[in-house]
């Protein structure tokens, strides 16, 4: 849905309320009107979406798995974390990001990673690029070109989101493939940092997450 600048005669009054509803809410004042109005003539705005999918990742999530959400109102991303077996129990922080316009992507995954150990940093490399490698080959084809993108640096790994071709996602839906497939990266990432998993248990695993019925993103 695009945006576009209007000139609006208000009451003062009227504006205080709205400043202090936006406030409350974590927003801006043309946000919350523009989310009033959409109520009020039964439209759902691209931040109601997000919102809603965000909440139902953060229910799913707590029910679930080991990650633990976190979600800020009006937002257009939400934060996870979860903690390695790994000596002093570093910190994975992944971060979901859905577009405003979404295009051949709906979002991004950003998984970000603090350690000085050197072994750790080669292992996570060694996954991220076998991981590539098993979507590559198992579902690659499902998307436009160019809907799926990668990029690793030496602390970070994006992997954009997307749906596939001709597919479309109810809110309910995108929340629960988002957060399995979270879900199901997090434990395969650590079962293989851990020596628990080799890449032939990870590859069969993996294509068991895909035959369970969980849509793709």
């Amino acid at each position: 849905m695009n945006k576009s600048l209007y000139s609006l005669m208000l009451m003062d009054d009227v504006v205080a309320e709205i400043d202090k509803l936006a406030h409350k809410a974590g927003t801006n004042r043309s946000n919350m009107i523009n989310q009033i109005l959409a109520d009020y003539v039964s439209i759902s705005t691209p931040e109601q979406q997000i919102d809603s999918i965000f909440r139902s990742m953060e229910q799913l999530l707590r029910d679930t798995s080991e990650l633990i959400p976190f979600v800020t109102p009006n937002q257009l991303s939400m934060q996870m974390k979860s903690s390695l077996q790994y000596k002093y129990r570093p910190t994975v922080r992944y971060s979901v990001q859905l577009y405003r316009e979404p295009g051949a992507a709906i979002g991004e995954l950003t998984v970000n990673f603090r350690t000085q150990s050197t072994s750790l940093l080669s292992a996570m490399a060694k996954f991220f690029v076998f991981w590539k490698r098993l979507e590559d080959n198992y579902i690659s084809n499902y998307y436009e070109p160019g809907a799926l993108r990668y990029e690793l640096s030496e602390s970070k790994f994006v992997r954009t989101i997307a749906l596939p071709a001709g597919k479309n996602y109810r809110d309910e839906d995108l929340g629960k493939a988002i957060s399995s497939y979270v879900t199901m990266f997090d434990e395969l990432m650590k079962g293989y940092l851990t020596g628990k998993y080799t890449e032939r248990e990870l590859e069969r695993r993996y294509v068991s997450y895909l035959n369970s019925g969980i849509g793709l993103i």
